[in-house]
């Protein structure tokens, strides 16, 4: 077999393939047994008719046409393999050249298009710069995580007043459409100010005291009237504030291991400075990657974004979301879906060059810490993916991260005061294995932790 690429653009190639009919052959073969098994002949079993009588009834050309479709994806998977290209869509085949079905000789010619992965030269990445903020924690973010910390011991109380930004309620709401109710519901929870439930809600129920009501215009996002607009009643039941513990020691002894409320907050001031060093290596990842994308151009085939974004409106229509499919909504899922294309070809070409592996421990790693977002068990979430096929993906994943921790650890980092950015907790050099207590420890960002027995982890 002989096989030919011609590039059509950057993106997509036509296939030659050219098949002598001695390689026709087995499946020549094959085509007369399925034929075989098909057709019923008096005196001969189902199964076992010569291939003679075959051609008297069917005809050669036939089985010709059946061996060719039963044996054209084989060699397109070959001529692939032969030709080195990596392909991203199925391809369109075209049948140019058929052998006569009375010949014993001649070949099958047929060309397939199809999108391919861009090939893209890497500039010189070592060095990269970028401008981070600067990593200053205040007195403000340390009373901030103290309250956090309150809220989470806190109660609940009644109070006789109207409500304001932070209370929770306890609300009834109606919803009608043309004087018609359409949808209700009792008994709900609600904290002024999340902007969790209906638009115009917060502002409904600010000011209202427990038994009174008031009307508001807003959009359903929900049930069989998704998406339209209706008249919506919610009556106030209760007022509840939260009641923060006292600051003190006791709290302090509550909460914490330490015994007074000075140690506790020095925890916290310790852990808010680690936290601005966390997002200044958030920042810095994020700038990197940006300067990579502006550095390398990278072609998107239309097939990949067309794809992208028939699975995203199919998805939001089958969730009552059709209202969505807007020209801004189009134009900001494409923008994404090329931004995301660029990404995966920038840095598996710097996996490639640095020669990235991933390990066992690391792909696990990967897996227990994105079963824990979706809030499912690990080894069922690891049975999921095994079984619809996605540990590939998975393992690609990790790879960019690791292909990504290596430029940064390159990269030439400072704050805005001009102050040099040591990422060095964050990326750990080529080779070098983090302690597993260290990276136990490792901060979290996004759900995700740092593997042990990565060598050019991003700890983050």
């Amino acid at each position: 077999m002989k096989s030919a690429v011609e590039n059509l653009t950057p993106t997509r190639v036509k296939l030659n393939v050219e098949v002598p009919f001695e390689e026709l052959k087995p499946s020549i073969e094959e085509a007369y047994k399925t034929v075989a098994s098909q057709i019923q002949v008096p005196g001969f079993r189902k199964g076992k008719v010569p291939a003679k009588l075959i051609d008297q009834r069917v005809g050669r050309g036939y089985v010709l046409e059946t061996a060719i479709n039963e044996g054209l994806n084989g060699w397109y998977q070959e001529a692939v393999q032969e030709t080195g290209i990596r392909p991203l869509s199925r391809p369109e085949v075209e049948i140019t050249e058929v052998p006569d079905p009375s010949a014993t000789d001649g070949e099958l010619k047929f060309h397939a298009e199809v999108d391919i992965r861009p090939e893209i030269e890497l500039p010189d990445y070592a060095g990269i710069k970028v401008e981070v903020a600067a990593a200053e924690s205040s007195e403000a973010d340390v009373d901030k995580a103290l309250d956090e910390l309150r809220g989470r011991f806190g109660t609940l109380k009644s109070v006789e007043r109207p409500a304001a930004d932070g209370d929770f309620l306890t609300i009834d709401i109606t919803a009608s459409i043309d004087a018609a109710e359409v949808d209700s519901a009792s008994g709900l929870s609600y904290q002024v100010g999340a902007g969790t439930m209906l638009e115009g809600l917060d502002e409904a129920v600010t000011g209202l005291s427990a038994d009174e009501d008031a009307i508001f215009e807003t959009t359903l996002v929900g049930g069989d009237h998704a998406g339209e607009g209706a008249q919506v009643k919610v009556v106030v039941k209760s007022v509840k504030e939260r009641e923060l513990p006292e600051a003190d020691d006791d709290f302090a002894q509550l909460a914490s291991e330490f015994d007074t409320l000075t140690e506790l907050r020095a925890d916290l001031a310790k852990q808010a400075a680690e936290s601005k060093v966390v997002e200044q290596g958030v920042e810095a990842r994020d700038k990197v990657l940006d300067k990579l994308v502006e550095l390398v151009e990278v072609p998107v085939p239309a097939s990949v974004v067309e794809e992208q974004l028939e699975q995203h409106f199919k998805a939001e229509n089958s969730h009552g979301e059709g209202e969505h499919d807007t020209e801004e909504h189009r134009a900001e899922v494409q923008a994404n879906t090329e931004r995301a294309f660029q990404n995966e070809i920038i840095l598996d070409a710097i996996a490639d060059k640095e020669e990235v592996g991933v390990s066992q421990n690391e792909l696990i790693d990967y897996i227990v810490t994105t079963a824990s977002q979706y809030g499912m068990d690990p080894n069922q979430f690891a049975q999921i993916i095994d079984q619809s096929g996605q540990v590939p993906m998975m393992v690609s994943e990790v790879r960019r991260r690791k292909a990504l921790a290596v430029v940064l650890g390159q990269a030439e980092v400072t704050d805005t005061e001009g102050n040099k950015v040591d990422l060095s907790d964050f990326v750990r050099p080529g080779g070098e294995e983090a302690p597993a207590a260290e990276a136990e420890e490792a901060p979290a960002v996004d759900g995700e932790a740092a593997p042990s027995d990565d060598p050019a982890a991003v700890k983050f």
